[in-house]
């Protein structure tokens, strides 16, 4: 495994910061991209002082331009890359009659076209070595369209559902496979920061097992889709979700 490098956006903190360290304490060495670089160099920096094994790469997800950049940058210094998880993303509550032009793209901009792109830029990298791995984070609420999220969200991470598939069909041919996971709601900072406690009381009573998801359980999730051996893994939504949604 140590030979293995991974690229995790959204990596600065949250869900993301989470997935890298867990990836790391696997052995690959791992690229955090974020626009917030300075918060996310900081992280790099807890997991590998002397940036032997993990680095900070400013990126914003909405550039195609970005991720090719990431891309070269990698290669240029460890010679390969063999994963990618999109994992970058963005929600704010507003009611669906509310939900305006900008806010609807802003919304879609980072939730689903940084899936578009860097499944495009990745994809055809990986394509070309003859292997790689592709984690897209889409969330529940794209597949019951959210109840503590916007209606933008919950639509954007729909359509990482459906890119998720399209592009594990185009890819597979090629040694590439495409994974999504559609976590619930999980027991991290930011949750608690951006959720009123009566509101978070309401939905933890809601979900079956009684309690919010772990978010380590959610990058072990990741770290095993993105696996050499993770072939035959392909076009799935693992869905962690405490039983909220069940198919």
């Amino acid at each position: 495994m140590s030979s293995r490098v991974v690229l995790v956006t959204g990596a600065a903190r949250g869900l993301g910061a989470v997935i890298a360290a867990r990836f790391h304490a696997a052995g690959y060495r791992v690229v955090l991209g974020d626009v917030a670089f300075d918060a996310a160099a900081a992280t790099a920096r807890a997991l590998s002082a002397d940036e032997s094994s993990a680095f900070a790469l400013k990126l914003d997800v909405t550039r195609k331009e970005d991720f090719a950049s990431a891309r070269d940058a990698i290669v240029a210094r460890w010679g390969r890359v063999d994963a990618l998880v999109n994992n970058a993303g963005a929600s704010k509550v507003v009611p669906v009659m509310e939900i305006t032009a900008e806010q609807f793209d802003q919304v879609i901009d980072i939730n689903l076209r940084s899936v578009l792109f860097g499944c495009q830029v990745f994809g055809q990298h990986f394509a070309n070595q003859g292997e790689g791995r592709i984690v897209n984070i889409a969330s529940l609420a794209g597949q019951n369209g959210g109840s503590a999220t916007g209606a933008h969200y919950a639509a954007a991470k729909g359509g990482a559902i459906t890119l998720t598939k399209v592009f594990a069909r185009d890819l597979a041919a090629s040694g590439v496979t495409v994974n999504a996971i559609s976590p619930g709601p999980l027991d991290l900072p930011i949750v608690h920061e951006s959720v009123p406690a009566d509101k978070l009381d309401k939905v933890v009573a809601s979900i079956p097992v009684g309690r919010l998801g772990a978010a380590d359980y959610v990058a072990d999730a990741a770290v095993l889709l993105a696996s050499g051996n993770a072939y035959f893994a392909n076009g799935a939504c693992w869905d962690i979700n405490g039983g909220l949604y069940m198919r």
